[in-house]
């Protein structure tokens, strides 16, 4: 999960991550109930018309534009356009229907992403389902919040603010500034849109596309955001839910403050985003100091003298940066390089090991843009920043995020300061959502939902996946002893050989099921194999 301008995105890994270990556990029989049928948030909302076509010549990929409205509760008013993608099923024989999917944020063009990590999806899954995501509203190719008259003067914003989180009472109040004139921006270009991109929108938005593309079910596959996205839509429409997947998973309660306005923590920190970062940082460099440097360029011999250096090396940087690497930076640099194991942690490594000798690392290499129209659209912070703040509660006096950070410092450490800093421009934001969905959480839904948890994520904490597994009416826990944010983008053979059974045919995995990883960071890479293979392996089971 990520707010842009306070986290950044994912670092894409290099080249596919081979899996390894295979999963033989006992699973449940078939649970694909019918859907009982749940009307749009109004019966004179007309379904979009879809007109698919390459995105660009030669593309796997197609494009199509939905027209929907802005607002549901009066939906012969204004229209937006939702920008929309597809990639059709690879063994149409076998095609079982559509597979909508939200890459995450929020934020997420899923008209980039998705095309960008096609091939991390199962292979089953690829070729038994036509793979559709979109742009939500007010983000990227859609009908987008955006607060700047160009992109010279979105630049010039972007300077005015540290980079990271601020440091020091003078970037504190930098910080806070910039942020208060990006809202007031956004409020004079466009404050209707603002009020209306919350999740329940989004939602509604969903299963508009749904009936677009002829299903009379949805399937869905969400991850990070995508998954209180999917929850809501769970709760909205519980009779239409054929199949569905959370993968690294917002605690609801959290997310919405437990249905109060009052909030005095923000939202990351009642996530516990900043103990899981500091776990997963922690993991890191275990895992980096008890193998040598030519596995993990950071090592100092031991995990203790690892996690030794890393911290004399922070507080270096907060002395003396180098070049445009200050401590903020390179704090942030660390938690979102935690994102991807396999390679981003053995390229953290070589990061923080250039910074410990001085030199400046590197630029990271960006990976191809994907065949589609506009790969690179504008997607700067107010477009999660509308999403975030007009949907989930955060304390509206930027002067209490200093205490705030110092206490999140102190049981988290430097990823403490990073999550607490990453929802302030909330304080000063200028609008709430107009259809905020707060709950319940637990309308029994026609078929039982799949939640995926990441023991070392450094962003969803696993609680939250056990969280929305309880809220959940009919859910059932699958635990990833992995790391990373996301077991789609973190591929894992065991997890993907479940996903794809319960995608297919509903067949759940047992309760308490654990998938060990392929192959953990910093080890040689495994053969591979997969239930669909005749690969064999083993799953643990939590007691």
């Amino acid at each position: 999960m990520s707010i842009r301008g306070c986290t950044a995105g994912r670092r894409h890994r290099a080249a596919a991550i081979a899996a390894a270990v295979i999963c033989a556990t006992v699973v449940t029989a078939p649970e694909l109930a019918l859907a009982d049928g749940m009307p749009s948030p109004s019966p004179s909302v007309p379904v979009p018309r879809l007109d698919w076509s390459p995105c660009i010549p030669g593309s796997p990929f197609d494009c199509a534009t939905a027209e929907v409205p802005l607002d549901y509760a009066d939906p012969g008013g204004r229209t937006i356009e939702l920008a929309v993608v597809r990639r059709v099923a690879t063994d149409p024989g076998r095609r079982i229907g559509t597979l909508f999917t939200n890459p995450g944020g929020p934020g997420g063009p899923g008209t980039v992403q998705v095309p960008q990590n096609y091939e991390d999806f199962p292979k089953e899954v690829r070729e038994r389902f036509d793979i559709v995501s979109w742009d939500p509203r007010g983000v990227g190719n859609s009908t987008a919040v955006n607060c700047f008259g160009s992109p010279e003067e979105a630049a010039a914003w972007a300077a005015t603010r540290p980079v990271g989180f601020p440091v020091g009472e003078q970037q504190r109040e930098s910080w806070i500034t910039a942020f208060k004139e990006l809202g007031q921006g956004c409020e004079r270009r466009d404050p209707e849109l603002l009020r209306h991109v919350s999740t329940a929108d989004t939602a509604h938005d969903l299963d508009l596309l749904r009936q677009a593309v002829g299903e009379p079910q949805l399937n869905y596959l969400g991850v990070s955001y995508g998954t209180i996205l999917g929850a809501t839509y769970a709760n909205l429409y519980p009779g239409t839910v054929r199949a569905m997947v959370l993968d690294s998973n917002i605690d609801p309660q959290a997310w919405t403050n437990h249905g109060s306005d009052d909030a005095r923590l923000p939202t990351f920190l009642r996530m516990g985003s900043d103990g899981t970062a500091a776990a997963t940082l922690d993991r890191f460099l275990t895992l980096c100091g008890s193998t040598t440097t030519e596995a993990c360029a950071f090592s100092a011999g031991s995990p203790e003298a690892t996690r030794a250096r890393f911290d004399e090396l922070m507080a270096r940087l907060r002395k003396q940066p180098v070049g445009a690497w200050t401590y903020a930076a390179t704090v942030a640099d660390a938690v979102n390089s935690l994102y991807i194991a396999n390679p981003g942690w053995a390229d953290l490594a070589g990061r923080l090991q250039e910074l410990w000798e001085g030199r400046v690392p590197e630029p990271s290499v960006l990976p191809p843009a994907p065949p589609v129209r506009n790969p690179a659209p504008y997607t700067g912070d107010e477009q999660a920043g509308a999403v975030l703040c007009g949907d989930s509660p955060n304390p509206r006096d930027p002067a209490v995020y200093h205490g705030l950070e110092e206490a999140a410092a102190a049981r988290a450490g430097d990823a403490g300061r990073f999550w607490t800093w990453a929802a302030e421009p909330c304080a000063t934001w200028p609008a709430q959502a107009a259809d905020r969905y707060t709950g319940p959480w637990n309308n029994p839904t026609a078929a039982t939902v799949l939640v995926v948890g990441t023991i070392y994520d450094p962003s969803t904490p696993y609680a939250d996946a056990q969280a929305m597994a309880k809220e959940l009416a009919r859910a059932r826990l699958l635990t990833n002893n992995g790391y990373g944010h996301t077991a789609l983008f973190n591929p894992n053979s065991c997890i993907q050989a479940h996903e794809s059974r319960y995608l297919v045919d509903g067949t759940l995995p047992a309760p308490g099921t654990v998938c060990e990883v392929d192959t953990p960071p910093f080890a040689p890479a495994k053969p591979h194999g997969g239930v669909a293979t005749g690969g064999g392996g083993t799953a643990g089971a939590v007691s």
